[in-house]
């Protein structure tokens, strides 16, 4: 039986409290060799995986959760399109967008874009969604613009890839974001500790949508906490981590040769993102997640690659929803 320092508690419901209905989208697929991500791999083995994306619904609002990749790799600069040929094979069909039309719902009817963070992976083609907000983790439009140090060179970023005169940033966490913040800053908004996470943002003001902040794998970087009904949330995770092995300790973050006399990882902060995934996997554990002054509740967590949860929740894919 867990202790009660192994207990996860969520906020309460409302009396009229309201849910996100959240719906799996396809947005492409890339190939990982699983030596890079995962301890313990077989050095030859490589993995297809999905690129994942959501579609998230607030009463009348819909706001998409990471885009995936570009359906047209011109889009990409040059030493984006070389570190892409090491993730081939690729697709790009469907992308966000035609999974939201085959789902019934135009991208000029989504309102808001949230990236988890601006890998090419991740940022999609965001000229597709022209009447929407976008919102992003601080420093990540510095990060575009300059780059990140020797191992996150401007090169593998493009300055033009979101709309400025669109897009906000999230405010600084730490003291060093605030020295990169972007002036287009969501102030009001308010980082909070949750659930053993040391910063979290009430998004919509009503406990049914929680941004957390999840530190390590780039500057940055998001995951999202919904409440999606009655004892039931959803931790959308995406790069906290690439393999589910991971999150369930049966496998460790892999370590690799930088290139320049040291090991890296596939996270900026190795450590930082061990332990970002330390404290989400606290929610995978039976038992141990409950409301305040409630019952246990469940937690599903989904995170960007994994290709198992894909394949085994197709009726989550919209139109259906998790």
């Amino acid at each position: 039986m867990a202790s009660s320092n192994d207990t996860v508690v969520l906020p309460a419901p409302a009396h009229d409290q309201t849910y996100v209905t959240i719906s799996a989208l396809e947005a492409g697929q890339l190939t990982l060799p699983e030596r890079l991500f995962v301890t313990d791999a077989d050095p030859e083995r490589r993995a297809t995986v999905p690129s994942l994306s959501f579609l998230i619904r607030h009463d009348s609002s819909n706001l998409v959760f990471d885009l995936g990749l570009k359906r047209d790799f011109s889009g990409y600069r040059g030493a984006q399109q070389h570190h892409i040929a090491q993730r081939q094979p690729t697709s790009v069909s469907p992308d966000a967008a035609e999974s939201l039309r085959k789902g019934g719902l135009d991208p000029k009817d989504v309102d808001m874009v949230m990236l988890s963070h601006v890998h090419w992976d991740h940022v999609g083609t965001p000229g597709d969604f022209t009447n929407a907000r976008f919102v992003v983790g601080s420093g990540t439009m510095h990060l575009l613009a300059n780059g990140g140090g020797p191992l996150y060179p401007s090169e593998i970023f493009n300055p033009d890839e979101l709309p400025a005169d669109r897009t906000s940033e999230l405010p600084p966490v730490r003291k060093a974001e605030a020295l990169r913040a972007f002036k287009n800053q969501l102030k009001e908004l308010e980082w909070k500790p949750l659930a053993g996470f040391s910063a979290s943002i009430d998004f919509f003001g009503d406990g049914s949508l929680f941004i957390i902040d999840a530190p390590g794998h780039l500057f940055g970087h998001i995951n999202l906490l919904a409440r999606t009904g009655p004892k039931k949330w959803v931790y959308l995770g995406g790069d906290c981590c690439h393999d589910p092995r991971i999150l369930s300790g049966e496998k460790g973050i892999a370590l690799y040769d930088d290139g320049k006399g040291g090991l890296r990882s596939v996270h900026a902060d190795t450590d930082a993102a061990a332990a970002t995934v330390e404290t989400i996997a606290r929610l995978l554990k039976q038992g141990t997640v409950r409301e305040e002054g409630g019952s246990p509740v469940e937690v599903e967590v989904i995170v960007a690659h994994d290709g198992s949860w894909a394949r085994a929740n197709r009726a989550a894919f919209l139109p259906g929803h998790l």
